[in-house]
């Protein structure tokens, strides 16, 4: 049998994805042949080579491919498991035999389209900017949003992991003080959206992952959850033979210059600072004990 790297083969045996398996390598929890591995580069013969990760020894002669399309509520953690003791996405799964993992996290405050998975493969394909996966949010700001605001959200950026700049940002809702937005995203940096937001002074008051490519969560509520096979998930994401066809969203643009701006601040008005980062918990809190919280 011709050898693999080993991060590709932890991930093919259903441990985890292969970004998090190059993780667990520098970490020191990956032994091949009894031999610890702290390095990249290695490759290993499934047929001869022993691999242990966390101590236990790995194989993906058993491994019967897992996918699950998951709607991720707000509040919950994407990892199997958390520290802290905060609800995981886990435990919103039935109880399967196959070791799953998140593709592509979505943080504690966000909500939507999460695919659970055991096949190192589709991860990949799924989580790595080469492949330039798009990825749909529909995100909820404090105040309104005019054409220089959109101008400012959409322009690049060059932060210490790389170039960063959405593939389109529009408008798709006003509400009397607040926006609805939809982003598309194609280089999938950490928290990408909400560090937009933050540099451009822009408090979220709700951020929800809406399609990746053309799959979608569907009918599901949040905490809902249904099963897939990989055919239909290479079909939806545009792998393989398949053209990739872009989510066609049912929110229609709001043109800002022709329709105008919602008669309240803008979003980036130092008066909806108090919403932003850490003070959006707190101040959320307080505005619901005035009931004077709008949603």
């Amino acid at each position: 049998m011709s050898l693999v790297r080993l991060q590709k083969y932890i991930a093919d045996c259903g441990i985890t994805s292969r970004r998090k398996a190059e993780e667990l390598i520098l970490e020191g929890k990956v032994k091949v042949n009894n031999k610890l591995i702290t390095q990249m580069g290695v490759k290993v013969d499934p047929s001869e080579d022993v691999v242990h990760v966390d101590d236990v020894v790995i194989g993906n002669s058993k491994v019967e491919p897992v996918y699950i399309i998951f709607n991720k509520p707000r509040g919950v953690v994407s990892t199997v498991i958390d520290p802290e003791g905060r609800k995981t996405v886990m435990d919103f799964l039935p109880r399967i035999h196959q070791r799953v993992y998140p593709v592509g996290r979505l943080d504690y405050n966000s909500e939507g389209l999460l695919i659970l998975t055991n096949d190192g493969d589709i991860a990949h394909k799924i989580a790595h900017p080469s492949f330039e996966v798009e990825k749909v949010y529909e995100v909820k700001v404090f105040g309104a949003i005019n054409q220089a605001l959109l101008k400012e959200l959409r322009r690049e950026r060059h932060w210490p992991e790389g170039k960063v700049q959405p593939s389109s940002v529009r408008v798709i809702g006003q509400l009397p003080k607040k926006t609805w937005l939809e982003f598309r995203l194609k280089d999938g940096k950490n928290r990408e959206i909400r560090r937009i937001c933050e540099e451009s002074g822009i408090a979220i008051d709700k951020l929800r992952r809406v399609a990746i490519e053309n799959l979608t969560i569907g009918g599901l509520k949040p905490g809902e959850f249904h099963f897939t096979n990989r055919k239909e998930i290479e079909k939806l994401l545009g792998f393989g033979a398949n053209t990739k066809v872009a989510f066609r969203s049912d929110k229609r643009t709001i043109d800002v210059r022709v329709k105008g701006v919602q008669p309240c601040r803008l979003a980036n008005d130092d008066y909806y600072r108090r919403y932003r980062g850490d003070n959006f918990k707190k101040t959320i809190t307080s505005n619901r004990s005035q009931s004077s919280y709008q949603r």
